[in-house]
Order: structure tokens, then sequence, then C-alpha cells
């Protein structure tokens, strides 16, 4: 386990089977890591089981911040500007109550709470969420995941650069190769989007001494062997990780060395903050809370924000997905 004192809000009411999954996740976090330290965001009877579920002297490691109102699933992501657990949450981080924030909810609302609450990275429009799946080939990171639906090439080539800060900041990944998801590796491959962002990333000077590797497809992110940093919009991302889940499920389980995750960094807010999967069992909300303390412990998000303040961005506002020739 990990060393150093960390501080994880964590929304109660957040997910499809909340707060009874919740309440069993935060027992094993805390359980697990004798320097965790949870608030818990939620109604107090809740928060109540935790406590007294635990030994007298690990329930000095929980607090309890009371709310009552969530953002259902079926909500608009503009709830989140309502008063609720997933903001309360946020809020907390952005007081220093808290280092970081974890919620099953709705990934819309906690985004939008996020990056309202929290604030963006100055040259981050679109958040992005990013999850690591267990390649045979060593991690893959993949994103987006669900934090911004539209397939721009603009916000393709953004999330590359963080995409590829990422796996060295929290992954060590010596000069990360980035791929581009697509229906087939030739260059032309590909929806308007993907064939225009392609020869812009081929362009585009990356972090961490990573490089372009060009247009790469869906087998790759189970294979690992061609890129460590796999991009595509959120909608087909989420699309894709939830079929690799089922596809592991099926196949008897995940490559040996880590399971799906059902557990995403948001990037491109200024706050640590991980969105769990909203079918999330306990055992997935265990490791979004610890996946939220090993990125506040590696102080990844600064760390990241601190690299990105100095990369040499391209105009990628100005980019206009206009069709592209290819010879």
């Amino acid at each position: 386990m990990e060393p150093g004192t960390v501080r994880i809000a964590v929304d109660l009411l957040g997910g499809d089977d909340a707060p009874a999954v919740v309440v069993d996740g935060a027992l094993r976090a805390v359980r697990a890591d004798p320097d965790l330290n949870l608030l818990l965001v939620g109604p107090s009877e809740a928060a109540d089981a935790v406590i007294a579920a635990l030994d007298p002297v690990d329930r000095a490691r929980i607090t309890v911040r009371p709310v009552r109102d969530a953002v259902r699933m079926s909500d608009h992501p503009s709830a989140a500007r309502e008063a609720s657990t997933v903001r309360d949450a946020v809020a907390a981080v952005r007081d220093g109550t808290a280092d970081a924030m974890v919620s099953a909810g709705s990934t819309g609302a906690t985004v939008t709470a996020a990056a309202l609450g929290l604030g963006r990275w100055p040259t981050i429009r679109n958040p992005a969420l990013v999850a690591t799946l267990p390649a045979v080939g060593g991690p893959v990171v993949l994103l987006d995941v669900g934090g911004s639906l539209e397939p721009r090439a603009g916000i393709l080539a953004r999330h590359a650069v963080l995409g590829a800060a990422y796996a060295a900041v929290a992954h060590a990944i010596d000069a990360p190769r980035v791929g581009l998801l697509s229906v087939g590796t030739e260059a032309g491959k590909g929806d308007r989007a993907r064939r225009t962002a392609d020869p812009v990333l081929a362009a585009e000077p990356l972090p961490c001494n990573a490089r372009y590797v060009g247009l790469v497809e869906g087998y790759d992110v189970s294979s690992g062997a061609r890129a460590d940093v796999v991009v595509t919009d959120g909608f087909t991302g989420n699309v894709l990780l939830k079929a690799v889940e089922g596809a592991y499920a099926m196949a008897g389980g995940p490559p040996a060395g880590g399971g799906v995750p059902r557990a995403a960094a948001l990037l491109g807010v200024s706050g640590t903050v991980v969105v769990c999967h909203g079918a999330a069992v306990a055992a997935d909300v265990a490791s979004g809370i610890a996946l939220a303390a090993h990125l506040w412990r590696h102080r990844a998000t600064d760390q990241m924000a601190a690299l990105l303040a100095g990369h040499a961005w391209k105009g990628h506002d100005h980019i206009i997905d206009t069709e592209v020739t290819t010879p």
C-alpha cells in the first residue's frame, strides 16, 4: 500500500445501487488502507452504517457531511448546479476539506459539478475521462470514455496530449505511444473527425517524449502492442469500455495483472476527481477510492497541469472538420 495520508470525499448516493454498494466499498477501502481518511457525503444513516462496522480505532478516520439530495441517473447534467451529494463532494475538494472525490453517480453531473466547482485547466474546454485497461502487452490508457461525447478533431487532438501526460505521470510509461482509434490503420480511414485529426496529431508536439503512431483498431486496445494511449471520443470510448468488460466476463476474466476498470479519472479540471461505473459493485467503489488516493499521493493532477502549462498547444479551437484528401 502506498504511504501518505489522504482524504477522499465519497458521494454516498451516486450509482445504481447506492447507498448500499457505496457503503460496502467505503468499508473495504478503509480496511485496506491505514492512511486513508474518508469524508462521507450523504444521509447520516448511510454514513452511520460505515462507522458502526469499523473498529473504534478506524472510526476516527471517518467524517460525515450530511446531504440528502442526489442527482439521479436520469437527470440532466445541469442538475449538478443544485444542492446534491456530488456538488458537496466537489465543494469539499475546493475548500480543502478533502484531497480528492469519488462518485459512481451520473457521469454528466459529476463532470459538470467538477468543471463548475473546481474550474478547468486554462487550455481545456472539454474535460476527458481516462481509464486504464489491462492489455496483454501492458496497461493501455483509453480516453475519452464518457467525459465529452462530441467527436470533433480539435477535441481528439487535445485528448491525445492529455493521454500522453497521464500515461507518463500516473503509470510511469516512458515515451508513451499514442494512437487514434479508427476502423483501419491506413491513412484516410474513419469518419470525418478521424480523417481530420490524423494529420493534426502527426504534427502535434506531445509531452513526455510521447510519439504519435497513427491510426489503431479496436483489438489494439486489448493487445497493447502498438499503442500505450488510445484516443477516441467519449461516446465511442464508453461503448468500447463496456464491450471489453462484457468480453472479459464471458472469457472468465481479464489478462493477468489487472481487472477491467470501473473507475476513470477526470482530466482537465483543477482537482482530483474519479468517476466510477454507474453499475459499480462494492469492489469497484473501493478500487475507485484507491485510484483517487494513488493519483493524489503522486500529485498527478498538479504534475500534469505543470506539464501542460508549458505545452506548445496548436490552434485546436480553429480546426475545421473538413474532408482530408490523402494521396
